[in-house]
């Protein structure tokens, strides 16, 4: 009895019309992007409230084809699963001082008690205080936890389907090593699981640096697949193929100065009312590019000045580390006015009593324009170096399309792309604050040296269908798609196809094949478009003119082409083709 039920369901999961595809012929009016309208519209995904999705049959497929992938890598990277709790209890994210840093992000509850609880966004607490607790020598180390979790985020804007949700699921894991020699080797480790990870899942990425953000450390790498589409903005050099997100990207030193007189007179001149680059650039007719743009910071509470080209923008995390601080803000009005004797807006370089922090392109501008630490005043002839001498001179801004790239001769292009994976070195921080030390051979103490590995699960799925597919539907990879084949029949209601349609289905059943089978009584067109829209790999299509000749039809997805077999060849022809799609994916 047992062994019938297995069969049954086995079967009827495996047939349309006995599975729930809710498919729609019109793309959601809320969908903004390829990926989100074409998982709702192939009955992928259904949205409960704003970033929270339930995935249906085809989609919990692809899901779990994509987990699979990622538990056999770490698996095979030596990471050991484990499952933490989604409730933290919010005294170990106030002990790493993550609580405020995560601000309205972090989703909070109390529980009957009015104890404060947190729905976890990343577990770096909450490892660190399991291996705190039971692991304290070296012997013990290096240790890699890894666990497939639902997490919490509270986003302002969730948007682009499960792009950007406030439920997700993640794949995190997390490094202990003695030192930094030993976290190299680990972090090597991961970094090479997520490139087979993403290899075999059959996206198309590129591994840049990266900002760690408010996870901290001392260096990462994100895994992008690019798409116009994408949120992230990063630059790639066309030359050398150096990749790095826009917080981390350096930028060049060869670059030219603005055309110009390096000898014009230094002139102050009433501006009234014009505050802005755009103002000023137009009421004094010259190029935002001429003008300097100084900015007043907070840096740990103390004020400097930091200068940039008029279309530049600061790069905050580069201004931090230049200046070592671990708080930075733009300062307030009041701080403003005291430090430039001016209002918002008619700050400048020269005469400033605070130090000043200048991105090297600035010393480039000649005849140029600033500021003059005076209401309704702008001084023009500006000369950096004659006029002003900065106490720092570096790279402190945004990379911009074209900027000379760091590490060759080429110039860096400006892509967007999908983050799906995400590598940090994270040193002490974690485990200094929260005391998870361990015991050297001497049996002094030392804290642990962490590494943290992050993979978006619902992502993959997302970035592959951004990323491939066209006007009429999804083009799945064959790892991940949720039925590798689709057989279909063009009329049911002839015996004689249907049996061989029926025959071909079992066959490639017996070989191991993931296939589906359109038993439903529906028009030819009707099928063929619904086959599009799911966008499974591989096409057997059993139709009477080509049957009369002993023959069935055999499409890939993302070919235009199709072409014949004879009908007792179909199913060894189709699982022949998955397999070696499959060993190209591997």
């Amino acid at each position: 009895m047992v062994g019938l039920r297995k069969e049954v369901m086995e079967e009827r999961t495996l047939r349309w019309s006995q599975t729930f595809i809710p498919t729609l012929k019109e793309d959601p009016a809320e969908a903004q992007v390829p990926s989100h309208r074409l998982m709702v519209r192939a009955g992928l995904v259904r949205q409960l409230v704003a970033g929270a999705y339930t995935y249906l049959p085809l989609g919990f497929r692809a899901l779990q084809k994509a987990i699979r992938i990622v538990r056999e890598e770490m698996d095979r990277a030596g990471a050991l699963e484990i499952l933490m709790p989604a409730i933290h209890p919010a005294e170990l994210w106030q002990q790493t001082g993550r609580f405020a840093d995560y601000g309205d992000t972090l989703m909070k509850v109390r529980d009957r008690k009015g104890a404060l609880l947190v729905l976890g966004p990343t577990h770096e607490e909450v490892i660190t205080d399991l291996v705190r607790h039971h692991i304290n020598s070296y012997r013990q180390l290096p240790v890699i936890f890894y666990q497939i979790q639902t997490k919490f985020r509270d986003e302002p804007r969730p948007r682009f389907g499960v792009l950007r949700t406030r439920e997700f699921l993640m794949k995190d894991a997390y490094s202990f090593d003695v030192d930094v020699t030993h976290l190299n080797q680990s972090y090597d480790r991961m970094y090479q699981a997520y490139c087979r990870i993403f290899d075999r899942c059959g996206l198309k990425y590129v591994v840049v640096e990266a900002e760690s953000g408010p996870i901290g450390g001392e260096a990462s790498h994100e895994f992008m697949v690019l798409a116009d589409t994408g949120e992230d903005a990063l630059v790639e050099c066309e030359r050398c193929r150096y990749a790095a997100n826009l917080e981390r990207a350096e930028i060049g030193a060869r670059s030219a100065s603005v055309p110009g007189p390096s000898d014009s007179p230094l002139r102050k001149v009433h501006t009234p009312g014009r505050t802005t680059i755009e103002q000023v650039s137009a009421f004094l007719q010259c190029l935002p590019q001429q003008m300097i743009k100084t900015l007043i910071y907070l840096a740990d509470g103390a004020p400097v000045a930091v200068l940039v080209r008029g279309d530049h923008e600061v790069n905050e995390h580069k201004l931090r580390r230049a200046l070592g601080a671990a708080r930075l803000e733009l300062a307030d009005a009041d701080t403003i006015a005291r430090v430039t004797a001016a209002p918002v807006g008619f700050a400048g370089p020269i005469g400033l009593p605070v130090k000043l922090y200048a991105d090297r392109a600035v010393m480039l501008v000649t005849d140029g324009v600033s500021g003059a630490n005076e209401a309704d005043y702008h001084l023009v002839g500006v000369q950096p170096g004659r006029d002003f001498q900065p106490d720092w001179i570096g790279d402190l801004r945004i990379a911009c399309d074209g900027d000379a790239c760091p590490r060759c001769v080429g110039a860096l292009r400006l892509r967007r792309g999908i983050e799906i994976g995400h590598v940090f070195k994270l040193g002490t921080k974690y485990s200094a604050r929260l005391g998870a030390h361990y015991l050297d051979e001497k049996g002094q103490e030392h804290p642990m040296v962490m590494g943290c590995y992050g993979i978006g699960i619902n992502r993959i799925l997302a970035a592959l269908i951004e990323t491939s597919h066209d006007d009429q539907g999804i083009i799945w990879s064959v790892s991940l798609a949720p039925y590798q084949v689709l057989v279909l029949p063009l009329n049911v209601a002839n015996a004689e196809l249907m049996q061989t349609a029926e025959r071909i289905y079992r066959e490639l059943e017996q070989q191991g094949i993931e296939v589906l089978l359109d038993d439903r009584d529906a028009r030819a067109g009707f099928k063929f478009h619904d086959a599009d829209l799911l966008g499974l790999p591989l096409r057997v299509v059993v139709g009477e003119k080509a049957l009369q000749r002993g023959e069935v039809e055999l499409k890939w997805r993302h070919h235009r082409a199709s072409f014949t077999v004879p009908v007792e060849q179909a199913a060894r022809r189709a699982a022949e083709e998955i397999r070696r799609a499959l060993e190209h994916l591997m």
